[in-house]
């Protein structure tokens, strides 16, 4: 946990941080799941590949992205992944 935290001040201090927070448990979820017009729900816990938390970063490129995921300590005790990805940006004109 120490080390993530220096990387987030690292993060801060380069302007990159824009927020970042972790989530609670799958098991205190839920999932709506669309057919057609019928939606049901469906009580947690999930399995599978979970979102345990978020940063958003501002960045010219995904490319700057990786460069920063790389430098970022093993967020879990064992191998594990994070991914990236870039947001939808739309003109309120379109």
């Amino acid at each position: 946990m120490a080390a993530m935290g220096a990387f987030n001040e690292e993060l801060k201090k380069a302007g990159v941080m824009q927020d970042c927070d972790g989530l609670r448990p799958s098991r205190e979820g839920k999932r709506v799941r669309f057919d057609g017009e019928s939606r049901s729900v469906v009580d947690g816990p999930f399995q599978g590949d979970l979102v345990a938390g978020y940063w958003i970063w501002e960045l010219p490129s995904i490319e700057d992205a990786v460069a920063w995921v790389k430098r970022c300590p093993n967020p879990m005790p064992a191998p594990s992944e994070i991914e990236i990805r870039p947001f939808w940006t739309f003109d309120a004109d379109d």
